[in-house]
């Protein structure tokens, strides 16, 4: 599971991210990423979650925000510390499996050149 301390909790945070990044979009999510320059938040990378009522009803929404958070967490040692990311589902993921879901966040970081090399043939 994703630690606390990996996580993008404040509104601020996450237009920072949306508004000054870089983003991949794959079929059911969207790969937003920034890097942060403020020594404050190099102690490792950061991911937040988006998913709307697009996606489905509550229960659908929180199964897939539970699968983003377990992908999320294969990634904390593969990024740069000062790297935050933010995963925004599209509806189509409430269909995906979780080997979907991690193919396809690996496939948008890599394509944003956050992944080291050998890693991103995951």
């Amino acid at each position: 599971m994703l630690q606390d301390r990996y996580r993008l909790r404040h509104r601020g945070d996450f237009t920072a991210v949306m508004r000054g990044g870089r983003r991949c979009g794959r079929r059911d999510i969207v790969v937003h990423a920034a890097t942060a320059y403020q020594p404050v938040f190099m102690h490792g990378p950061r991911f937040g979650l988006i998913v709307s009522t697009a996606v489905g009803n509550s229960v659908v929404r929180h199964r897939v925000s539970r699968r983003l958070r377990h992908v999320a967490a294969g990634y904390v040692d593969q990024l740069e510390p000062g790297v935050s990311v933010v995963l925004r589902a599209l509806p189509g993921a409430a269909y995906a499996t979780s080997a979907q879901l991690d193919r396809q966040v690996g496939g948008g970081l890599s394509k944003l050149g956050l992944l080291t090399h050998r890693e991103a043939s995951r």
